[in-house]
């Protein structure tokens, strides 16, 4: 039986492969390729079943509400409808949990315009503007953007004799500066940028007295002067010897001090060559002044620098501190404390806590001729002294302007001596910033700064001799070297 069937077997395929090698006709080989489902291969018969196509439809809208209103499916809805509900709550409550351990951020302090950045002096607008008198100063605005400054203090630019009081005029301006189109032209574009504008209004300011003999009759004609520099658009205003006018005149003084006050976000600044920590505070008191330039800072002693700067933020805390070393009368920072120590001072004024005022052309060096404190300012090519002092003062002014702790940030001593001294500024959860200063000529000094709120290391942000930006250094061993001033940062840390 087996035998037969192998017999039968082997007979099929060979008749098949004989087939396959008997020559087919044109047509049929066409009729073979195009309809025929039956295709061979070494013997065997394959069949080949047309595909069909397959299209998946939906259910329609009457079978889906035959089916939505089923009993599993109501169940089923109100099933996801409480998981749904469910996931909800449990997010909420987990974000409510979050908001409520994580740590509070600090409200930040109430400040005004002047406490967000330094403000800039041109006490002779043609020596800045090459004599171009007001017209040139509304050209340079956008220079004062870039350097972040909050205000220009400019002139005096009123009609006045050198004592003279009769001649005085306090509402016009004198042709030698320009006219009041071109005033409101500088106030016009300075306000286009967020930079407010201060007049120096000091009566008698080519004189020796600021305020003339008698200076009771000189703040009468004040007050309608002051309302009509406001109606102009003037942010505020600057007079020296402020000590005198107000112990001659204390009443009169109180007036304009209102006056001034009355208005809006209108500040009112004094200067006086006072120079200890008592008669600042003194001064501050009695003259109400929002804001006090002073002598301070112009100390050879770093501690003396450094107990003034504990003295004033422990009462006054930093909106009513500004912090300046040269200006219209004493002149300017680089022929003040040379050029060596021009950026070291750079960094102590735009880090401490309060105001930093500068004269017109300390950012660059700008040094005062021979026989006149309003040298011509230096515009277009510098050299590269010059280039480079500007590019610290920059760098650094514009990281004050973005970082709070630098803007408003609480103040930490940690550290001074005859030549050298070291604090930290931060602000609540914000990176902090350490600087060290050392005012030697010739010796390097090492800070052991030790301290809870501070790390074993921080990160130098810049270095006055720029060539340790970058570098993680050890505090215990701060090694500062002469004429060196140092910004180093470090973050929070709960």
């Amino acid at each position: 039986m087996t035998n037969d069937t192998e017999v039968d077997m082997k007979d099929v395929e060979l008749t098949e492969m004989e087939q396959e090698k008997q020559p087919m006709t044109e047509g049929e080989a066409a009729n073979n390729h195009s309809i025929s489902p039956v295709s061979k291969e070494n013997g065997f018969v394959k069949v080949k079943i047309p595909e069909e196509e397959t299209k998946f439809t939906g259910l329609s809208k009457e079978e889906l509400m035959k089916v939505a209103g089923t009993a599993g499916w109501v169940k089923v809805r109100w099933v996801l409808l409480i998981l749904f509900w469910l996931g909800w709550v449990g997010m909420l409550a987990g974000a409510i949990a979050i908001i409520i351990q994580a740590p509070r951020c600090k409200p930040l302090p109430e400040m005004n315009w002047w406490n967000y950045g330094p403000l800039y002096q041109i006490g002779d607008v043609n020596s800045f503007t090459a004599s171009s008198k007001l017209k040139g100063l509304t050209e340079k605005v956008q220079v004062m953007d870039e350097l972040k400054v909050k205000g220009l203090i400019i002139g005096p630019i009123h009609v006045s004799s050198a004592d003279e009081p009769e001649k005085l005029d306090l509402t016009a301006i004198a042709e030698e500066a320009g006219n009041m189109t071109q005033f409101k032209e500088v106030i016009t574009a300075a306000h286009r940028r967020g930079i407010s504008v201060v007049l120096d209004l000091t009566p008698n300011y080519k004189g020796k007295e600021p305020w003339f003999a008698d200076a009771v009759s000189t703040v009468l004609k004040l007050e309608s002067a002051l309302v009509h520099w406001l109606e102009e658009g003037v942010d505020g205003f600057l007079f020296y010897g402020v000590d005198k006018v107000f112990t001659a005149a204390p009443s009169l003084w109180d007036d304009v001090r209102i006056l001034i006050h009355n208005r809006t976000e209108k500040v009112l600044i004094g200067v006086t060559n006072q120079s200890s920590p008592d008669e600042i505070d003194a001064m501050l008191n009695k003259t109400g002044v929002d804001l006090l330039l002073t002598g301070a800072l112009r100390s050879t002693s770093a501690m003396d620098i450094a107990n003034t700067v504990d003295y004033l933020y422990s009462a006054y805390g930093q909106t009513r501190l500004a912090w300046n070393i040269g200006g219209r009368i004493a002149g300017h920072l680089a022929s003040l404390v040379g050029l060596a120590k021009v950026k070291l001072n750079q960094l102590l004024l735009l880090t401490l806590p309060g105001t930093p005022v500068f004269n017109y052309g300390d950012e660059i060096g700008l040094q005062d001729d021979e026989g006149t404190k309003n040298p011509v300012m230096v515009w277009g090519e510098k050299n590269t002294e010059a280039e480079n002092t500007f590019k610290f003062f920059k760098s650094v002014s514009e990281k004050r302007s973005k970082e709070r702790s630098l803007q408003h940030g609480e103040y930490l001593p940690l550290f001074n001596s005859t030549s050298a001294m070291a604090y930290v500024r931060s602000w609540d959860q914000n990176e902090r910033y350490l600087i060290a200063l050392n005012w030697n000529t010739t010796e390097t000094v090492t800070l052991e700064l030790k301290h809870a709120e501070i790390p074993e290391r921080a990160t130098v942000v810049f270095s006055t001799t720029d060539d340790q930006n970058g570098d993680m250094l050890k505090l215990a061993q701060l090694v500062v070297k002469p004429e060196q001033g140092l910004m180093l940062k470090f973050p929070y840390t709960p």
